[in-house]
């Protein structure tokens, strides 16, 4: 395996398959940003969500997918031309991957494709990862979504961001308060089938404790935009504390915690999670 894929993962203390499987997904996550840099693409978007929390701002938790935002709407856009130069520089650091659109079954706002690879494979490849090849499958996938939102909200910030690994190159990402303003758009709006997404809550108190404000404008704009808020929703702190209030007193604490167990190294961070921690701290939210 390439040398800086040896120097990026010696970075981890892997001490199981998750772990190992997690480094492995943020070391692709990486150097796929690097492809999507040379390919000129953040001429046209801005990285944001958790993934991007985690890479440009240490997030102390994993995150899955890739996340961007148009600068303008486009409806035709499209992410198969910047398939292969996400192939060709993961192939020139020794990962064999293949990238599959996601085909839109509704009609949708939101392009999307999928990063696959062989985890047992590339487990066998990297000598600090080959004791955790005979406890996966043969046939187990790692993927990783990456998604752009076409018609956007455009009210955001950004700002040029650079990574240091596998080499050094510039991000453009979303300002931190609108990530923060998106995240609770996630938290408030986002509905799931079968299972809370703890993630979500994990971030919450990341950006209440790293004291990082909001911009209400942004995530106003973005629930009209939904459809799950009118004009005169979310104009003040108070709003938006009621509405993370009401949203924290009928969350199922116990299923939010099994969702984050695989994505943390210290579980103690969530023994307090209950209902009653969610709506003191809403109380610390700054609004911007």
């Amino acid at each position: 395996m390439n040398q800086a894929v040896r120097e990026m993962l010696a970075q981890y203390k892997i001490k199981s398959v998750d772990e190992a499987q997690n480094a492995l997904k943020e070391i692709i996550q990486e150097i796929a940003l690097l492809g999507l840099h040379r390919a000129n693409f953040f001429e046209k978007a801005a990285f944001y969500g958790g993934t991007a929390l985690r890479i440009l701002y240490q997030l102390p938790r994993y995150s899955e997918d890739l996340d961007f935002t148009l600068f303008k709407k486009k409806t035709n856009f499209s992410l198969k031309p910047y398939f292969s130069a996400v192939e060709k520089e993961l192939e020139s650091f020794g990962f064999q991957i293949h990238i599959e659109p996601i085909d839109k079954k509704n009609e949708s706002n939101v392009e999307s494709a999928f990063i696959k690879a062989n985890t047992q494979m590339h487990f066998l490849k990297i000598e600090a990862l080959k004791s955790f090849a005979q406890i996966t499958q043969s046939n187990a996938k790692l993927k990783i979504k990456f998604e752009v939102d076409t018609e956007p909200v455009t009210n955001f910030e950004f700002e040029t961001r650079y990574l240091l690994v596998p080499t050094s190159f510039p991000i453009i990402s979303l300002k931190k308060p609108d990530l923060f303003a998106g995240k609770l758009h996630a938290l408030l709006y986002r509905k799931w089938k079968n299972r809370i997404k703890g993630r979500d809550y994990y971030d919450f108190i990341w950006y209440l404790k790293n004291k990082i404000p909001v911009r209400l404008n942004y995530l106003r704009e973005k629930a009209i935009q939904s459809g799950h808020a009118k004009p005169g929703d979310l104009q003040t702190t108070i709003q938006l504390k009621t509405a993370l209030v009401d949203l924290f007193i009928s969350t199922d604490f116990e299923g939010a915690k099994k969702d984050i167990r695989a994505f943390i190294r210290d579980e103690s961070e969530i023994e307090v999670w209950s209902k009653d921690f969610f709506v003191q701290i809403t109380d610390k939210i700054q609004v911007e």
